[in-house]
Formats: C-alpha cells, structure tokens, sequence
C-alpha cells in the first residue's frame, strides 16, 4: 500500500483554503491533515501531525508565511512547502532561482499539478534533505527584506555583496541541485531559461536572464548582450567581424557575441 502524502493548508482567507482543500480532492494518495487561519494555528498542527507538504500563503495579516518558512528552513528535512501568494515578481523570482514551488491566486488548476507532480516525485525520490538547503538558502537571501509580498529576494540599499545570489537551486526531475554561483563561467539566455555554464557541463535553469541578473553581484559578473552575462574573471580577448559585430573570447574556450550597448563597459572591463 502506498503511504499516502500528508498535506496541511495555511491561509487566513477562508474561501482560499475551501478551493486549494477542493481542488486536492482530486488527487488520489494525498491526505489532508487540516487546515489553519495563521502560523500560529500551522505550529500547533505540525506538533500534532505528520506533514509532507505544506501549502503556505505568503500574505497573512500578523506574522506572514515567510517567518514560518524561515523557521521550517532550520530543519535538516522539512516538509515540502508550495508558497500560494498573489503575484509578486520579486516573490516569484525567488522561489524560481532557489527551485521552491509556488502557487498564483487565483488558483490554476494546471499549476496546481505541476505543483503536485513535482512534490510528489521529491517525496519519492527522498529529496527532502535537499528541499532543505534550496529552502535555507531562500531563507538566508529574504531575511534582509521586508517579509512581505513583493520583498522576497532583494539587494540591500547600500548594496551589500553578501545580499547577492550565491547559489542557485536548478531542479529536474524531482531533484534540487545546488549550482554555486561562482563556479558558472557564462550564462545563456534559452527562451525562459538560462543555461548554466559551468567546467565540463552545462545546466538549464527556469528562470530569465534578465530575473537572473537583478541577483548577480555586478563585480563579479558582467552582461555583454541581451542573451548572455559572462563572469569577469573569464574575460579575455574582444575581437572585431564583419559589419562592426564584436567576439569576445573567453578563458574557458567559448566565444560570445557582443552587442554595442554593452561594449564600453566590457573595454573598461578589459583595460581594469
């Protein structure tokens, strides 16, 4: 017999925890073990119960979803949380580069089992423990913003490098990889995806390079077209094709193309 996945629902709005409860009747092997109008209510349910999955709104009145999020995130093996919020591109930017999954109100019914498929495949491939780390460091880039909705992941006023990204969650079949962002020579930009440069290999990552950029510490990585960043490190030569187009090569043996807009910040990149 299959364990069935046991799920609690969060949300201060009443008819929000109706329709996510009436949604989930739907799928088969999932249990809920209850519902509640606040973290404090979610505390006291989990010290009760077993939860695999917690849906979690970001926006409550009192203490939001994030502070228990933060809170879960100590935990070496916490349960899977699907975030439901209203749109926020900052919110959503950061539960995309750490791979969290989330959910947009009004509620879809096709990214609700996306949703559901991925946390389903996480549990039966035992990657709660890597849940864990992709949801610490989500943790570690909001806690210097304001926890509401819209402040998820954010540069601090004085621009502070330790509030820039330092590793990226790439999920792919129900698994969390954590890319050090260091370690990427170059990035690519494949529709709404980025492909991961790294030594030997390359990694596809949901998420667009200009969402990427806004995280990127700018000392440390440089936009030179619209669909590439290269890291500065890996600069080294500019050269010059037909009809004004400029290459730029770099150490790790590719060759990216350069637009105009950006050439005088990588001629100064280069003459630093």
């Amino acid at each position: 017999m299959t364990t069935p996945v046991r799920y609690l629902i969060v949300d201060d709005e009443e008819p929000g925890r109706i329709n996510l409860r009436l949604a989930l009747a739907d799928y088969a092997g999932w249990q809920s073990v209850g519902e509640c109008d606040g973290t404090a209510a979610a505390r006291a349910s989990m010290a009760r119960h077993d939860v695999d999955v917690l849906f979690l709104d970001v926006q409550m009145p009192g203490e939001t979803g994030l502070v228990l999020a933060r809170e879960l995130s100590r935990l070496r093996e916490p349960p899977l949380i699907i975030f439901v919020t209203a749109y926020s591109a900052h919110a959503v930017d950061a539960f995309e580069v750490h791979a969290l999954d989330y959910l947009l109100k009004p509620l879809d019914d096709a990214r609700l089992a996306q949703a559901v498929e991925r946390a389903a495949t996480m549990l039966r491939q035992r990657q709660r423990e890597a849940y864990g780390a992709a949801l610490r460091d989500y943790a570690e880039a909001e806690a210097g913003a304001e926890a509401e909705a819209g402040t998820a992941v954010t540069k601090n006023a004085g621009g502070n490098a330790a509030a820039y990204l330092k590793r990226i969650g790439v999920r792919s079949v129900g698994r969390i990889e954590q890319v050090i962002v260091d370690e990427i020579l170059w990035m690519e930009a494949a529709g709404n995806y980025v492909e991961l440069h790294l030594p030997g290999r390359t990694v596809l990552h949901r998420i667009t390079l200009n969402r990427l950029e806004a995280l990127l510490d700018p000392a440390r990585f440089l936009r030179v077209h619209r669909g590439a960043i290269v890291r500065r490190d890996q600069i080294a030569s500019l050269s010059t094709g037909g009809e004004g187009s400029h290459r730029l090569a770099l150490r790790c043996g590719a060759v990216v193309s350069v637009s105009g807009s950006y050439l005088a910040a990588l001629k100064a990149a280069l003459q630093a």
